[in-house]
Order: C-alpha cells, then structure tokens, then sequence
C-alpha cells in the first residue's frame, strides 16, 4: 500500500500527496479490502484552506513515527469535505455525538463497514499517537468491544434524524417562535453582541431569522441585540477594512482578533443579512459593508471561469515562515515603525 492522493483532482487532497502516510481515496474497492484484511479505517476530513488542518499535516502527517503508527494498523483515507460533503455530514454527526462538538480536521476511527467508533478535531501528536495505539491494541486484544460501540454510535445516530417520514403534519402555532427565543436570549452578549463565549462565529442565517422575527413581532429587545450584534461585527477585527469580507470567526468575545480564514459561504449570506438589516434601519455602515465586501468577492475570489473560489487561507507566507497564520494581514512593531513619521 502506498499514499494514492497525487490521483486525486482536490487540491486539498493533494497537498497530502507526500505524505509519508499510505493515503487512500475513498472508494468501494479501498473500503472493500478494509473488510477483507479486518482493519480499521481511519478517516481524516477537512479542506485546502483550513489552518488546524495544516498544523496537524506539519505536526502529524508529515511525521515518519506518526506515519509509521497509521500504517501498520489503520486504513488511511483522506477526503475532502468540499468534494465529500455527504461523508463530512456522516462523520461530523458522529463525532458531535460522541464529545459534544466539531470542527476540523475532522477525525473519525471506523470499523471497516464505516461505522464510527471514535473521533475528534485536532490533536497534538502526543495525543494522537497515544490515542491511536489504545484503539488498535483494542481491536487486536478485545474486539468485540469496539464492536458494541459501533452499535451505540449507530443506534444514536439513528435518533439523530431530522426529518420524521411518518407523513404527519406537526401543529404549530406563534407561541412555538417565543419558546425557541427565550432560552436563546440566555446567551445573548447585549454589550458585544453575538453569543456570551468565545469563539464567536457570524451566523448569518441565525442572525437573519432574529431579525425577521423581531420586524414581525415588533420586539424591540431582538432587534437591537441583532443591530447591536452587526454593528459590532462590521467594526470588529473580524472584519476586514483594507479588502472587505468577513473573516470565518472571532477568538474573543470583542470581535477584536479574528481566525483569518475568509469563507465564501459566510459572506454570500452576510451580505444579504446586511442588506435586510438596513432595510429595517437605513446605517450607512451597513451600506458600506455591503459594497466593500461585494468589491472583494467580486475581485479576489471570482474566478477566470465565472466561478467563485470557495475559501481564502487563514495561512500565508512571510519573509521569517513559509505559513503563518494570519501572515498577509498582519504587521510587525518595526513594520510599523518604519511607517511611522518622523
């Protein structure tokens, strides 16, 4: 066996092409000898412009120790969630239920069938090597007991479906709209907007539906904490003055420091968000917005062929590191310094 991204398309995929990891792409005859040898899978899911997904590609994937682990006891497939969205789907509901929460890169062990048994977000190296050789000295000595826990994982799985097949209509009624909001208001941040803990995301369609509901019911307390939140946002680190665009979230409860990953997604909803919002309230801010981030999509993410990019990279390079966070927008003290005028 030997690492199979360089057949890939994805440029995510490809990225990992060297990798001393034996990679495979997911496909019927791969999962089919997984069967046949009894060996677990392991699934690793993200996308080219992720930044944890590159510190664990530097830290993990790229290590010959940690390489030499995965290939001795594991099936390694890398899939990329923008090709594979369905798989993405599948594996984060998993690993929601089993820690309560995602992200990626995501990883996921699986029974050869494709069965989540573990998994997480990032991991250190310590971490991962330590983790993966628990789960393979468990499959080795005692099976059956990761097999009873594929059974949980499927049978909670199951209860995790969304959309009922009964074919019977649900009541409702505009009580059910206060009984969603009020435990919602709970973890309103009034004084920063958005929610009260960090990180703190956009959310647009969140957002858009207190927003509707507040012009609806004509609740003053919901419109000014959604006027609140977007005017804290515009005028926040997570968005971008120089270029326009929002980037993918905020590390702190202000908005002042922002994970500088910009995603399409994100910004083709905020500036419709921004557009019903001055709707409702005629902000200059909100009209600046818009346009600025319209001007950036249009100019640094519309491709050659009419298409839009999906993401812009959190990383880049600068004169002292070939990937660094945030790398392009950020300055140094003697940047600055040297900018500064006599």
């Amino acid at each position: 066996m030997k690492n199979e991204l360089h057949q890939s398309g994805s440029l995510y995929l490809r990225q990992h092409a060297n990798n001393p990891v034996h990679w495979q792409l997911w496909s019927a005859d791969v999962l089919a000898q997984a069967v046949k040898d009894e060996r677990l899978l392991l699934l690793s899911i993200g996308y080219s412009s992720c930044h944890w997904c590159h510190v664990m590609e530097e830290e993990s994937f790229e290590d010959e120790e940690v390489a030499a682990l995965m290939n001795a006891h594991f099936t390694s497939i890398k899939i990329d969630r923008e090709e594979r969205p369905d798989l993405d789907a599948r594996y984060m509901s998993a690993v929601q239920l089993m820690t309560g929460q995602g992200g990626w890169p995501l990883n996921c062990i699986a029974l050869p069938d494709g069965t989540p048994v573990w998994g997480g977000t990032y991991f250190s190296k310590a971490d991962w090597m330590a983790a993966l050789s628990q789960i393979s000295q468990m499959w080795k000595e005692t099976p059956q007991t990761i097999q009873d826990y594929a059974q949980q994982m499927r049978e909670g799985l199951s209860d995790m479906v969304l959309v009922s097949t009964s074919g019977t209509p649900g009541s409702f009624v505009a009580s059910d709209l206060e009984d969603v909001l009020i435990p919602w208001m709970r973890g309103w941040d009034e004084v920063n907007g958005g929610l009260t803990h960090a990180p703190k995301f956009p959310m647009p369609s969140n957002y858009s539906y207190l927003l509707q509901h507040g012009i609806l019911s004509q609740n003053d307390r919901t419109l000014s904490f959604v006027h609140n939140t977007l005017n804290k946002m515009a005028l926040g680190g997570i968005y971008d003055f120089v270029h326009g665009g929002f980037t993918r979230y905020a590390t702190d409860r202000f908005w002042k420091v922002p994970h500088f990953e910009k995603m399409l997604y994100d910004n083709a909803q905020l500036i419709g968000l921004y557009a019903k919002a001055y709707r409702n309230d005629h902000q200059d801010l909100y009209a600046q917005t818009i346009s600025q981030t319209v001007s950036w999509l249009q100019r640094e993410m519309k491709l050659d062929s009419g298409l839009y990019a999906a993401a812009l990279d959190a990383d880049s390079a600068t004169s002292e590191n070939p990937r660094e966070e945030g790398g392009y927008y950020t300055w140094r003290i003697d940047e600055l310094e040297d900018l500064a005028l006599p």
